[in-house]
């Protein structure tokens, strides 16, 4: 029985030596398991901060993305614009090519113009110096008709008039009526070609005066013209008015002649009803770069105007006036030459000025002379 109980003691003695390896074993196993739990937790833990920082990096790349696509739209945008604006400027380009083009045709058609114009103006010149050339031709041969009229001409046109004037007075009641008339006509003549030559002489002078030029006032030139106009002012009951006055830098001699000859030409175009009344202004004028359009010269100048109430013209022809021996009315109707405005406009020349002339039939006739101050 105690053997049994021996056994049974040491069957589980055995038995729990059996089971306290189990145990230990299990225990051992379980320690295992911990640690490799502990360390599979230890690396998960690594694997989430992995994970976070992952995580963060992919926030952080999708947030850049998200910046690149947004940049990306603006780019594609400013792309399209660009893209735009390049076909804009090609088809402006296009235009302008087209418009170059057409240019490079109009110029070269000017130029072909410009060549023909070229060698016409060249033809013009040409043309201009031959007659430059005649013209030296023709002031000699008139300097020497003028010197003839002064001297050759002048004598026996004295005897002429001198004798027709006696036989005249002396033996008038012998002639006829129609010898009467006869010398009548011829003493006319007479006057005439006296009146001819001495206008003759005059214009050659404007050629050949010395242009000195000397300090005048207006008043005074007219006060000296109408004493030497003083019986043709009384004959036509002619008036003079000198509204506004300057003093003047001028040929002194060839001012005289020229306000001369303008003042007998309102005595001697007066309206047969009417007394003449001629009106004359003076005055300096300043010129002013910044408003160029206002002076006739570009410089400081004169201005002398001398108007009439006379008969007038008609204003088309204002420029034959000028012209040697030209004449608008009829050559008995009214005495004179036709050389007297030529005159005025040759003085006007020699002092590099500009004469201008504006005229209505019945309502008088005004000339502007404008003649540079320097």
């Amino acid at each position: 029985m105690k053997e049994n109980m021996n056994k049974k003691l040491s069957s589980a003695l055995r038995t729990e030596s059996h089971h306290k390896k189990d145990i230990d074993n299990d225990a051992l196993r379980l320690i295992i398991a911990n640690k490799e739990l502990e360390f599979q937790l230890i690396e998960r833990e690594k694997r989430a901060a992995e994970l976070v920082i992952a995580n963060k990096e992919l926030a952080y790349q999708l947030n850049e993305k998200e910046n690149r696509a947004a940049e990306l739209v603006i780019a594609n945008k400013e792309l399209a614009f660009q893209n735009q604006e390049k076909e804009n400027r090609a088809a402006e380009l296009v235009i302008a090519n087209k418009e170059l083009a057409f240019q490079n045709v109009e110029k070269e058609k000017r130029a072909a113009e410009l060549v023909i114009a070229n060698n016409k103006l060249a033809f013009q010149n040409k043309e201009k110096e031959n007659l430059a050339a005649e013209l030296v031709i023709a002031n000699k041969e008139l300097e020497s008709f003028t010197f003839i009229s002064s001297h050759d001409l002048q004598e026996p046109l004295r005897k002429i008039q001198t004798f027709s004037s006696r036989i005249l007075s002396e033996e008038y009641n012998q002639l006829s009526n129609k010898g009467k008339h006869y010398f009548e006509r011829m003493q006319f003549s007479a006057l005439h070609m006296q009146a001819l030559i001495n206008d003759l002489i005059a214009y050659s002078r404007t050629n050949r005066t010395e242009l000195k030029y000397e300090n005048s006032e207006l008043n005074k030139v007219v006060g000296r013209v109408k004493l030497t106009l003083n019986k043709e002012l009384k004959k036509k009951n002619a008036t003079i008015e000198l509204q506004q006055i300057c003093e003047l830098k001028v040929i002194k001699f060839q001012f005289d002649q020229l306000l001369q000859n303008l003042i007998s030409n309102a005595i001697k175009f007066c309206k047969p009803d009417v007394d003449p009344y001629i009106i004359i202004k003076g005055n300096y004028v300043k010129y002013s770069a910044s408003n160029d359009e206002d002076f006739i010269l570009k410089e400081d100048y004169y201005h002398i105007s001398v108007s009439d109430n006379g008969i007038g013209f008609d204003v088309q022809y204002k420029h034959r006036i000028f012209e040697v021996f030209q004449r608008l009315d009829q050559k008995n109707q009214y005495e004179g030459t036709g050389i007297g405005l030529t005159i005025v406009r040759k003085i006007v020349d020699n002092h590099k000025g500009i004469i201008t002339v504006d005229s209505e039939i019945d309502k008088g006739t005004r000339f502007d002379i404008y003649i540079p101050a320097k």
